[in-house]
């Protein structure tokens, strides 16, 4: 059996990847903050599907957190075969609205997070030959939308450097850029999302079955819905300035009320 390490997986798509991986026979590690709802987790998920699952404990706005990671990712003698760096959180308010304090720890967990624990598992797999990395990104990488697009505009161009680094290698890396999808980052965020149209919100399990179908497929970028790959053939098409001015305003309808 395949052991799938997971970050921030008692939520949204973390969970939505738990619950396959599970299902489909994987021992998991699951990361996140909150000890009680990973144990809540765990058991479900053994009980349910008759898997192996860890719990750990970090949080990776931390170097401590990221650390514990690393040192996971680290034991040969439990492997970690699929790495989903899922982890991330949203800032309410445009830019001088947000402390610089909070910028940089968006920077800490959807960067060097990523960056990190991506290094030490792609040192363990390359040396297996074998091995996936799915790093959660969004379809805000490919808008001008502050710090959140642009942390994960560096996600998406990370990864897909690394994947032409190691193509030879038996390794597969992966962004996956959701649109909105029925979760709690928007909530925890303090973001009104209630006059957005139901037809933009995707389903968190069947994201996730399409990404590990992209993965499967050796795709280094993912747009896992042909609604959201349809606005990110218009987006290329659409001039820079407009673009900017139409998801600032976008992003204050849908933001913090």
């Amino acid at each position: 059996m395949t052991t799938a390490l997971i970050t921030g997986s008692t939520a949204g798509i973390g969970a939505a990847f738990a619950r396959r991986l599970a299902a489909d026979g994987h021992n998991l590690v699951l990361v996140a903050r909150d000890i009680e709802r990973l144990r809540d987790q765990a058991t479900e998920l053994h009980d349910r599907h008759g898997i192996e699952a860890e719990v750990l404990t970090a949080d990776l706005a931390t170097d401590g957190g990221i650390e514990s990671v690393e040192k996971r990712l680290s034991d040969r003698r439990a492997p970690v075969d699929l790495l989903v760096n899922n982890a991330g959180f949203g800032n309410k308010g445009r830019f001088l609205e947000v402390p610089v304090a909070d910028e940089l720890t968006m920077l800490k967990v959807h960067c060097e997070a990523v960056l990190r624990l991506t290094s030490v598992a792609v040192t363990g797999m390359t040396a297996r030959g074998r091995g996936g990395v799915v790093n959660v990104a969004s379809v805000a990488a490919f808008v001008p939308r502050g710090t959140y697009g642009a942390s994960k505009a560096w996600v998406v161009q990370f990864t897909q450097g690394v994947a032409r680094d190691l193509a030879d290698s038996g390794v597969r890396l992966m962004a996956l850029c959701p649109g909105l999808v029925r979760t709690e980052f928007h909530e925890r965020a303090g973001m009104g999302v209630d006059d957005i149209p139901d037809w933009m919100w995707l389903d968190a399990d069947k994201l996730v079955t399409a990404a590990l179908a992209d993965l499967a497929r050796g795709k280094t970028v993912s747009v896992p819905d042909p609604r959201y790959k349809a606005l990110m053939g218009a987006v290329k098409l659409a001039p820079r300035g407009l673009l900017g001015g139409i998801t600032s305003k976008t992003g204050r309808k849908y933001g913090p009320r």
